[in-house]
């Protein structure tokens, strides 16, 4: 059997990998359109882009591709995927057959059509090489303007910081992640932040970059102009997903079913671009670390021949300053939340229901509980709220025996 994997990142490389662990001895094809054998991207808003780590993270050192007889091919772009025939069509007109496909390509920032994007000085932040320009620019800087403060924004306002530059951030909704958080929870990370220094201005967007042939200051909607040295889009991600041919579903990801097929026989994806039909939690497309490198192994061995659903129920971290916010499950909405510790105070544990089901738990220098409450999330639990409020109860005496249904 030939399996080709298309994406060279965190999920494809931890497919591959896990192929190889399982057993897998056939041809093995990894195709990424970075020069960088595949690393790990966390890193590039926090130490790496902070000068605390000097080379990106490698998921497997670069000999374990030929020490494990993996055709690992960078700097190649997938073009288009031809179910019925099997084959990936590469830029430049090569086709590579496959028995099995795993589509991995990930994600790429949003570049909303702002004038003045193109200036020099203007970043986002999704690779390295990203990570390399801005480092290089923050150096000889001392003032930077953020759009937007979802996680990788409130990084990076972070990480900026750190390296002692005057930090503003432009974010449209009334705190940091709200759409992710809420109002309240997205508050714990405004306050965070402010008692950092970051100038956050909410309810704003960003209506041109200004500038003599490089950045000197974004001009908001309201009308505010914030001069800087660089400027840093983060206004979010969106699924890469031009391989797909017309056999391969489309929506927002390539739209995979329990177990990561596609409908097209013998193609998967994971990661970052797999619309997956959670068990639990229906059509869902997260960017998550752990859950890349867990698809990567659960995919592994449906291409094998098992027809497991992936119905892991997610753990994500962020590292801003000295906190750490946890986030475990997934919940778009919620009608309740109980709280262990203090929001205030910014440490707690918040545990997020929907008519009466644990959806999500969110956690902020907070220990434990948002890994200890995946297996409630996941059983789709109804937990008393007088004990989910308790901090001296361990939430793991809650778990469903394995047995449950």
């Amino acid at each position: 059997m030939d399996v080709v994997v298309v994406g060279g990142g965190l999920a494809g490389a931890a497919a591959v990998g896990a192929l190889r662990a399982e057993g897998f001895d056939g041809c093995l094809i990894l195709i990424g359109d970075e020069t960088l054998p595949p690393y790990e991207r966390p890193p590039l808003s926090k130490g790496y882009l902070r000068g605390e780590e000097t080379e990106p993270h490698l998921v497997h050192p670069e000999p374990w591709y030929a020490e494990q007889d993996v055709d690992l091919r960078l700097g190649t772009r997938a073009s288009r995927l031809v179910a019925s025939e099997r084959v990936v069509e590469l830029e430049g007109g090569e086709r590579v057959a496959f028995d099995a496909a795993i589509l991995a390509t990930g994600s790429r920032p949003r570049r909303p059509p702002i004038p003045g994007l193109e200036l020099e000085g203007v970043f986002d932040l999704r690779v390295a090489g990203d990570a390399d320009r801005i480092k290089a620019a923050a150096a000889g800087s001392s003032r930077a303007v953020l759009i937007g403060m979802g996680f990788i924004g409130a990084e990076v306002a972070a990480s900026l910081r750190h390296l002692g530059l005057d930090v503003s951030v432009v974010e449209p909704f009334s705190v940091p992640l709200e759409r992710v958080l809420g109002p309240i929870l997205g508050g714990a990370i405004a306050s965070l932040h402010r008692d950092h220094g970051v100038e956050m201005i909410f309810g704003d967007l960003a209506e041109r970059f200004d500038g003599a042939g490089r950045f000197e200051a974004l001009v908001t909607r309201a009308g505010r102009r914030i001069e800087g040295d660089l400027a840093i889009l983060g206004v979010g991600v969106e699924p890469v997903t031009e391989i797909a041919g017309p056999e391969v579903e489309v929506g927002n990801g390539i739209v995979v079913d329990e177990t990561l097929r596609t409908a097209a026989p013998g193609v998967f994806a994971i990661g970052d671009v797999a619309l997956h039909d959670h068990p639990v939690f229906g059509p869902v497309r997260v960017e998550h670390f752990d859950k890349a490198i867990k698809q990567g192994e659960a995919v592994a061995r449906n291409v094998l021949g098992a027809d497991e659903p992936f119905a892991d129920a997610m753990w994500f971290w962020s590292d801003q300053y000295d906190s750490e916010i946890q986030m475990s499950g997934y919940a778009t909405a919620w009608d309740d939340m109980v709280v262990r510790g203090s929001i205030e105070e910014r440490s707690f544990a918040a545990f997020l229901l929907q008519d009466g089901v644990l959806r999500s738990t969110v956690t902020m220098d907070w220990k434990l509980d948002a890994r200890r409450s995946m297996p409630l999330i996941a059983a789709e639990a109804r937990p008393e709220r007088e004990l989910l409020a308790d901090p001296g109860l361990d939430l793991r005496t809650l778990h469903p025996p394995k047995d449950a249904t």
